[in-house]
């Protein structure tokens, strides 16, 4: 029979915060653990991607958390199907491997649309008088009733926005237990994703992100004993570390006020026009997508962009190669940001004409990652009073807004995207099982994770 294997991702974790995380400590003394050497850029959909093809991303794709559709003309962040992903996943190779093989996708991204026997990922409820309400999308379908009578509602307002807290991971624990129990499925992916907020909100070496870990590490318990008592191989990863930011930069800005980027206005508002724009970016934490329509402008925004303060480095197709992110999908040109800096994503020149998105949490609208959705907006004094307002309007059945996020991203914390710079912001791989990693390098590449998966299933079966 195939070994099972659980594949846990707890995002931003590093060898430093087990200092404040007894389990995951353990985990990584009675098996092995190594740092593992992430992908460019270092967030979400490229690496997790990465992780399940062993593909990189200018082979897979996916290069970034979103992109430019040209053929659509829209920016679009956070899509679902799984077909956005090129090449063959890990659990279709086992499949063809293994008899029997079954596996469950717990919150791991690009879960729609996959080859998953069990699947749970977020999806709210949009309603048709423009209310949204938590819930997932769950295969099969008669499961989603049954953890939401087990668990309750998926907490998708702890899972992400200036409410977001360790509720979320907790119900995605209980929620990969739920399932392990119920179907046995031969590999479980779970996503545990609490030490993003903290971290960024307040920085990598708060007492808030120090509360985080140990709060992760004890929600985790449930889980990892129950992989433990049941003899499954347990694979911790990470994606990146996150590290402090101190130095919003505003790409955007600087390419609307030479020329480059336009707007389109509506009802006094602003809105990104990628159709018309000679040049605009797609900011993604430390990195930056830049599409520059026309050739003859390349090397000219890429001097501008280039010698605007908190910009490393600034790449070409060519540069692009060097870190294999050189895809049809990616910008002409893709800007890094330096150390403590990051990008944003805004684009007006005037906060009153700032659009109607700008200070809600809506990560599909905006043309760009905002972490300041993580703040109820610090420089607003009746924010609090507004969102009570406005959640009273919800409860009754009338419209609102939800208008807390700040229009400016000087309270953040943290931030990733870039490789890391020390130690102390690189992710590691933990398991529970030594002789996975015995003939590792120092670093294991997180396209080696796909074949790690594999081999747990083979070394296991074998003993």
């Amino acid at each position: 029979m195939t070994q099972r294997v659980l594949l846990i991702n707890v995002v931003g974790l590093t060898a430093p915060l087990l200092r404040q995380m007894p389990n995951l400590s353990a985990l990584a003394s009675q098996g092995a653990m190594t740092q593992l050497a992430t992908v460019f850029p270092a967030v979400t959909c490229s690496v997790q991607s990465s992780m399940v093809t062993g593909l990189m991303p200018n082979q897979h794709g996916i290069v970034g958390n979103g992109w430019y559709f040209r053929e659509l003309g829209e920016v679009l962040l956070w899509r679902q199907s799984n077909k956005l992903v090129v090449g063959e996943k890990v659990w279709e190779t086992a499949a063809g491997r293994f008899d029997d093989y079954s596996s469950a996708n717990v919150g791991w991204w690009y879960a729609m649309n996959a080859g998953h026997d069990v699947i749970v990922t977020p999806r709210p409820v949009y309603h048709q008088d423009g209310r949204k309400s938590p819930d997932c999308y769950v295969v099969p379908s008669d499961l989603h009733d049954i953890l939401t009578e087990k668990l309750g509602t998926f907490p998708l307002f702890q899972y992400w926005g200036p409410t977001a807290n360790i509720a979320s991971s907790r119900w995605l624990v209980d929620a990969s237990v739920e399932i392990l129990r119920r179907y046995s499925p031969t590999l479980l992916t779970a996503y545990i994703p609490h030490l993003d907020y903290d971290f960024q909100r307040y920085g990598p070496h708060s007492e808030q992100a120090a509360a985080a870990a140990a709060d992760v590490d004890a929600a985790l318990a449930p889980l990892l004993g129950f992989a433990a008592e049941r003899g499954m191989t347990t694979i911790v990863v990470s994606e990146y570390g996150i590290a402090p930011a101190n130095n919003p930069v505003d790409i955007n800005r600087l390419l609307r006020r030479e020329g480059y980027l336009n707007v389109y206005a509506q009802q006094g508002r602003e809105y990104l026009d990628p159709w018309t724009s000679r040049a605009f970016a797609v900011a993604d934490h430390q990195v930056a997508h830049i599409y520059v329509r026309e050739h003859s402008d390349i090397a000219r925004v890429a001097a501008l962009v280039q010698e605007s303060d908190g910009v490393d480095e600034v790449l070409d197709r060519e540069g692009q190669r060097t870190l294999a992110i050189d895809h049809p999908r990616s910008g002409e040109l893709v800007a890094i940001a330096e150390p403590g800096a990051w990008f944003t994503y805004y684009y007006w020149l005037d906060d009153n004409r700032a659009p109607e998105f700008a200070p809600c949490v809506d990560i599909h609208r905006k043309p760009g990652y905002d972490p300041a959705e993580l703040l109820m907006n610090p420089d607003d004094r009746a924010v609090k009073v507004r969102a009570t307002a406005a959640l009273v309007k919800k409860l009754v059945g009338l419209r609102y807004t939800m208008g807390v996020v700040g229009l400016t991203g000087t309270h953040v914390g943290g931030t990733h995207g870039r490789l890391p710079d020390s130690d102390d912001d690189t992710p590691v791989v933990i398991t529970s099982v030594p002789e996975l990693l015995s003939d590792a390098p120092a670093r294991v590449s997180a396209t080696a994770v796909r074949d790690l998966i594999l081999d747990a299933h083979v070394r296991q079966r074998a003993r």
